[in-house]
């Protein structure tokens, strides 16, 4: 029997990059998944067709975490299509660096409405939805609240929040045997990374140097650390920050 069969998880922002490698490595591991994407339905398809044909079970649903609708959506149609939630992946985010002088109230908003605020209604939108029994919430926050690179005072603030966010859920869910943890990547290669320039730039072959393991990772290595997360492996594991970066901290 794999590990996660009979399990339902949703995961965030799960069209591609990290969330979609999570995605598809719980569904391997048996189970259901709720393929969440806010623009990029081509992307969260693709995923869902990739579970489906290696024969797992899966459905995508649009919506923005920072709306509390959207949010409500997104469980009614988790229940509907496969039963009370076991497991959330707060994955949906972004990320935009810039100096002091260049940030801006959207350049904050943007940001904290996505990677905070979203998080907040995503959490609170499944604690309503789980399981009687209990469930999983994995955090993905980012190693930049460790080592808060310049040019990442908003980024980083937001990061520094989901780690706070973890702490305070994992005391508060205890009692309801919800389990409340934090993966925190480091550099990892995705559209995203790629599309704002990160893949074989300065900062990459810094990353690479300053890596322990000397390697970004690739979502994959995230991805197996969120199935640990969600299964019974984990069982006592609560209130944890794991950093994710191959040895940066």
């Amino acid at each position: 029997m794999k590990k996660l069969e009979n399990k339902v998880a949703v995961v965030t922002g799960a069209s591609k990059g990290i969330g979609a490698g999570i995605a598809k490595s719980l569904a391997a591991a048996g189970a259901s998944v709720v393929v969440n994407y806010s623009s990029s339905k081509a992307g969260a398809d693709k995923v869902v067709d990739e579970i489906v044909a290696a024969g797992g079970k899966a459905i995508a649903v649009q919506g923005s975490v920072s709306s509390k609708a959207d949010v409500t959506r997104l469980f009614d149609e988790t229940a509907k299509a496969f039963g009370p939630t076991d497991i959330l992946v707060n994955n949906a985010g972004v990320y935009e660096f810039g100096q002091i002088e260049q940030i801006t109230e959207e350049h904050f908003h943007n940001q904290f409405d996505t990677n905070v605020l979203g998080l907040l209604l995503a959490t609170q939108g499944a604690v309503a939805s789980f399981n009687p029994n209990g469930g999983s919430i994995i955090n993905i926050g980012s190693v930049v609240s460790n080592i808060t690179p310049a040019g990442s005072a908003v980024y980083s603030a937001t990061k520094g929040a989901v780690d706070a966010i973890t702490h305070v859920l994992a005391k508060e869910l205890g009692s309801k045997n919800i389990r409340v943890n934090s993966i925190n990547p480091g550099m990892v290669e995705t559209e995203g990374t790629h599309t704002a320039g990160f893949i074989g730039s300065d900062f990459h072959h810094e990353a690479v140097k300053t890596t322990p393991l000397g390697r970004i990772g690739q979502p994959e290595d995230i991805a197996l650390i969120a199935v640990f997360l969600a299964s019974e492996d984990s069982r006592w594991l609560t209130n944890e920050t794991l950093l994710a970066g191959g040895g940066v901290r």
